[in-house]
């Protein structure tokens, strides 16, 4: 059964839609990467969004995160609507990545707890339930299929995209709205902070200087589909869908928040995702790498894909350095990177196409693998890959999370 990914909608500081997203990480724009100041005073570079442009979202519980998630899921408004018109509200499930559970809310709520001694009045224990993202989603479209809310850190909205998939392929669901939201609200900046994960500049992905990560706001959604929606309207809007035609997961089981040192199980996890996408190593023309900036991260990755691919072989990047890392919501704004990318550049061979930019030092490690990395200096163009068409058709977008939670995500078109 072919699987179709509608146009996502997105919300991150690089673009409040898809197309001024593709602009940032075309041209690496860092811009809406500022520096901010933390509850407990501590410093950090954050990739947030800014509050001026989120509106009232009209939800049960009217936070930061769900602002952001209601304008991401009013772009894909009516897509959504063309599906549940044609199968039934009953048949299309909700699967969301992510990992906050109303912080902003909840932290304020217990301090005045404190310090008072009792709860808000406007405050409810669900604020904090992992499940709201999805079920706000549910409530938002009037949807009655399966609502699932996936929290495994760095991977959960690719978890969320899969998991939606096996849901139609199990004839549990006939559509889904997948995808994934999150927030770089102050106690994670103080967490990851307190972890030594968070780079003091900008993070500088598999560069020899590289020192941490940089978090980040944001969210993507796309309509899973077993039907392309370019064939179901009627209404004489054009629409674009790119296949979902794999994934791979895996897990290291080697540390609570540390990866495999030698990549093992990312490796599995791509190579998982190739052959049940049933493809080439030769047919990927583009690969979004997790690309974190952290030492450890960077180097299990480059030897897996090193390990597949060979050296200085397919173009690479990682866009975390002007998205920032956005955690829960990471996979899926990736994938809707990829997404871009593959409709962009269709019908354009190697010489015209244009890709994601990685914006680093160009200093490379020679402790690493060295990897064909898409930046100012290098489109992408001198890829050794025999591949049969140099037009651009399959990408991958990799996401390899806290305890070695690993996933890959082949959409092609």
């Amino acid at each position: 059964m072919n699987l179709y990914l509608s146009k996502p909608g997105v919300m991150s500081c690089a673009g409040t839609n898809i197309d001024e997203l593709w602009n940032s990480v075309t041209s690496g724009t860092q811009q809406g990467i500022k520096k901010v100041t933390a509850c407990t005073g501590e410093d950090f570079f954050a990739a947030r969004i800014s509050d001026s442009v989120l509106q009232p979202s009209g939800a049960r519980y009217d936070m930061k995160v769900v602002r952001i998630e209601n304008q991401a899921l009013n772009q894909i408004a009516a897509d959504v609507e063309l599906v549940k018109q044609k199968y039934g509200a009953d048949r299309i499930a909700v699967c969301v990545g992510s990992c906050d559970n109303g912080t902003e809310f909840s932290v304020a709520a217990h301090r005045n707890y404190f310090s008072e001694g009792e709860f808000p009045a406007d405050y409810n224990l669900e604020i904090q339930g992992a499940d709201y993202a999805s079920t706000m989603v549910a409530e938002k479209f009037g949807l009655k299929g399966p609502v699932n809310t996936f929290s495994t850190a760095c991977s959960s909205s690719a978890g969320a995209i899969i998991k939606g998939a096996e849901l139609i392929l199990a004839d549990l669901a006939d559509a889904a709205v997948v995808g994934g939201i999150d927030i770089a609200s102050d106690t994670t900046l103080v967490g990851f902070g307190a972890l030594e994960a968070v780079s003091s500049e900008i993070t500088n992905p598999l560069s020899k200087n590289r020192h941490g990560i940089t978090l980040g706001d944001g969210a993507a959604f796309f309509v899973l589909t077993k039907e392309d929606l370019s064939t179901m309207s009627s209404s004489g809007l054009t629409r674009e869908s790119v296949r979902l035609l794999g994934w791979g997961e895996s897990s290291d089981a080697y540390h609570m928040t540390s990866p495999d040192p030698s990549g093992a199980g990312a490796e599995k996890a791509i190579r998982r995702a190739i052959e049940r996408a049933g493809i080439q190593i030769s047919d990927v023309g583009y690969i979004n790498l997790h690309g974190t900036g952290t030492k450890l991260n960077d180097s299990m990755e480059s030897k897996a894909v090193a390990a597949i691919f060979g050296e200085n072989t397919v173009p690479v990047s990682s866009t975390k350095a002007v998205t920032g890392h956005t955690l829960g919501a990471a996979a899926a704004l990736e994938a809707a990177i990829c997404w871009k990318a593959l409709v962009e550049n269709k019908g354009k061979n190697r010489d015209n196409r244009t890709l994601p930019l990685q914006v680093w030092d160009g200093v490379k490690d020679d402790e690493l693998p060295s990897l064909n990395i898409v930046d100012k200096n290098n489109f992408g163009q001198a890829d050794s890959i025999a591949v049969e068409s140099a037009e651009l058709k399959v990408c991958l977008s990799n996401s390899f999370a806290f305890g070695g939670a690993n996933a890959c995500l082949a959409l092609g078109i």
